[in-house]
């Protein structure tokens, strides 16, 4: 019984080993016996004999099949010992050498392929996308072997392919190339989304070239290259190029293990960005929920505070507590200033000053905040002050009418925006408050103005009342000895009216006929100066001040119109920012209280040709003839006095008799001559 394979025939017999019986097929000859001996045809049992190969022998072809040992003798040299023909010896060697090379070729694509994986697991494991390229480069430098190896990306929005990482370069320039849409073999691969290779690229007329690249890959030494696309569905992530600086025909097979390198490593690489999204859009996410956190903390302690404020200007709070609320909720120093930058309250514990400073363009406010707080007037928001450790200035405002100022120093942390919003909510509630107590202030002015009223010039009024209307605001009549009149511009008279009421506690203040009155306790003298001082620190601008002679309440209203007569007169003279006593212009009030008019007639009636002669040619006629006036008319004592010789006496008063006549030397006149060059000097002094 026999057995048939596809490679031997295996037969039964008496023999003492096994032999194997290729399928070979040959043609039958006779034997020429006078030609050359040739190999015996194979015919019958000789045939099948002589076709027989042992199982040594097989053993011997299949160990040369393998892909690590090579036919170092033929296969001949191998079947030596057995009997076979020429021809079928030449038949076996090249069927062995056909299975093994393909037994070899099978050996270098499984080697190449582990490789390919082993390469898609190391990258697997990186997830930073820089690493993972430079990695990626690496990995296909070692996998193709050729010289260079690069991968360009993408640059958006140009389309611009710039090589990130590079393996084998030899010159700098090669890192960082932009290769121009249209140009060279890596954008051809980007746009034709398919592997493209060239033997000689310098020469290749199938790519459109960039001088720039081309000077770059010339610097290289470059000769061919192949490129694949690193593909993430529809989308090129970059280009994977190997290149060699000799002449090299990269095979289809090579080709074909870049791509599938290329696609690995554009899976991992899109995942790890993918990853490094996530990532971020998880720590963005983060983040606002810590900021979200912050603000609703932020919102809630703002709504705190709010409610605090509000508390306060419901329970009639002040600008101190609005300060020291301020101040422990933003952990820094906070001054609360009023419309004339008087400081009101101070966080810090600081003595609030009474005299507000004057600097910049507005009386009381220094240059930088003046210009903080009119942006802030304009947007409502706070303003940064322009000057080291000032911090934040936001205004305090009702309407149009600017009541103050909110000063936030700097402090360790930045405010937030819920920070800034707080101290503008406050400088609401302090505008509130500024109103609440300037409404209370005004009833009480009106009240006081009332009651001055009443004391100069409502005799209808029974004493009795008076005396019990004052006692309710602390005030006694009884100590009320001096008038003072104050005479400020029209739009100055309110704040002077405010400021006079803030004088001194035993003090009365109001408006009276159109004139701001305080009524005190002093002696006219010191009356005058108080009153003066402090309403014109207050207002910034000229006031005229006048105090009437001191007496019993029941002559406030006669002395009143005194000091408002002589306050009259000393306005008609040009005084406006001094203080005065009526004591000291008592003859004139007598002879003169109606009116600048009747002085500046009287004086240009009685010495116009004198001051006209002075002023035209720059003389001392007046000045000489007061001089004689106070000498009793002696021209010796007059020049004496004067520091002028005699002679210059007598010639000015000769010059004075031409103008004033003859007559203007007897009693009558001289009196007169004399009140008028009195009235004279007066209305020139400041």
């Amino acid at each position: 019984m026999s057995r048939r394979t596809d490679v031997c025939q295996i037969e039964g017999g008496t023999t003492d080993r096994a032999e194997a019986t290729l399928p070979l097929s040959g043609t039958v000859r006779q034997a020429d016996p006078t030609q050359p001996r040739l190999p015996e045809p194979i015919t019958g049992r000789d045939i099948a004999a002589r076709q027989r190969m042992s199982v040594d022998g097989v053993l011997a072809l299949l160990r040369t099949i393998r892909a690590d040992a090579g036919p170092a003798r033929g296969v001949a040299g191998l079947l030596a010992h057995e009997d076979l023909r020429a021809d079928v010896l030449a038949l076996l060697e090249d069927e062995v050498l056909r299975v093994q090379a393909t037994v070899t070729r099978l050996a270098r694509r499984e080697h190449e392929l582990s490789a390919l994986f082993s390469s898609a697991r190391e990258l697997a494991e990186e997830r930073e996308p820089a690493l993972l390229l430079r990695r990626l480069v690496q990995r296909a430098f070692d996998l193709i072997g050729t010289d260079v190896a690069y991968v360009a990306s993408f640059e958006q929005p140009s389309g611009v392919l710039m090589i990130r990482e590079a393996v084998g370069s030899v010159t700098p320039e090669l890192m960082g190339v932009r290769v121009p849409p249209g140009k060279g073999l890596a954008m051809k691969v980007a746009q034709s989304r398919a592997a493209f290779r060239s033997t000689r690229y310098m020469t290749d007329h199938g790519i459109e070239h960039d001088d720039e690249v081309d000077a770059v890959i010339a610097g290289e030494g470059i000769v061919s290259m192949v490129g694949v696309p690193m593909l993430a569905g529809d989308e090129v992530l970059g280009v994977l190029v190997a290149a060699n600086r000799s002449l090299r025909t990269f095979t289809t097979e090579e080709i074909a293990l870049l791509s599938a390198f290329a696609d690995h490593a554009s899976v991992v690489l899109q995942t790890a960005r993918r990853l490094d999204e996530a990532v971020a859009s998880a720590a963005a996410a983060e983040s606002a929920c810590a900021e979200l956190t912050r603000q609703t903390a932020a919102m809630e302690r703002t709504a705190a505070v709010h409610s605090e404020l509000t508390a306060a200007v419901l329970r009639g709070g002040s600008a101190e507590e609005v300060a020291g609320i301020l101040g422990g909720v933003l952990r820094r120093r906070v001054r609360i200033l009023d419309r004339r930058g008087t400081p009101l309250a101070d966080s810090a514990g600081a003595a609030v000053v009474d005299e507000p400073v004057e600097d910049g363009d507005r009386p009381g406010f220094p240059g930088p905040i003046a210009a903080a707080l009119r942006e802030s007037r304009r947007t409502g928001q706070c303003v940064p002050v322009h000057e080291p450790g000032s911090g934040l200035a936001v205004a305090v405002v009702a309407g149009e009418s600017l009541m103050g100022a909110i000063l936030v120093h700097d402090g360790e942390i930045a405010l937030t925006p819920a920070d800034r919003r707080t101290v503008e909510r406050a400088s609401q509630i302090v505008a509130l408050l500024t109103l609440r107590q300037e409404a209370v202030a005004d009833a009480e002015e009106r009240v006081r103005g009332e009651l001055v009223s009443d004391l100069l010039g409502a005799r209808s009024v029974y004493r009795h009342e008076l005396l019990l209307r004052a006692r309710s605001r602390g005030i006694r009549i009884d100590d009320l000895r001096t008038p003072v009149v104050v005479t400020v511009d029209p739009e100055y008279r309110r704040a002077a009216l405010r400021a006079a009421h803030d004088i001194a506690p035993a003090a009365l203040a109001g408006e009276h006929e159109g004139s701001v009155v305080v009524l005190l306790p002093d002696n006219p003298s010191e009356a005058a100066e108080l009153v003066r001082a402090r309403i014109a620190a207050t207002l910034g601008a000229p006031v005229l001040v006048v105090a009437g002679p001191a007496g019993s309440p029941e002559s406030l209203a006669d002395r009143f119109d005194l000091a408002r007569r002589c306050a009259r007169l000393l306005v008609g003279l040009g005084r406006t920012d001094t203080a005065a006593t009526t004591d000291g212009y008592a003859p004139y009030l007598a002879l003169f209280g109606s009116g600048r008019e009747d002085l500046g007639a009287f004086i240009e009636q009685t010495l116009g040709p004198v001051i006209a002669w002075d002023a035209e040619r720059g003389t001392e006629l007046i000045a000489t003839l007061l001089g004689f006036i106070e000498a009793n008319a002696s021209p010796t004592r007059t020049a004496r006095n004067l520091g002028l010789h005699t002679n210059t006496v007598l010639q000015r008063l000769d010059r004075i008799t031409t103008l004033l006549g003859e007559a203007w030397r007897d009693p009558e006149p001289l009196f007169r001559i004399s009140i008028a060059a009195r009235l004279h000097q007066l209305s020139g002094a400041v």
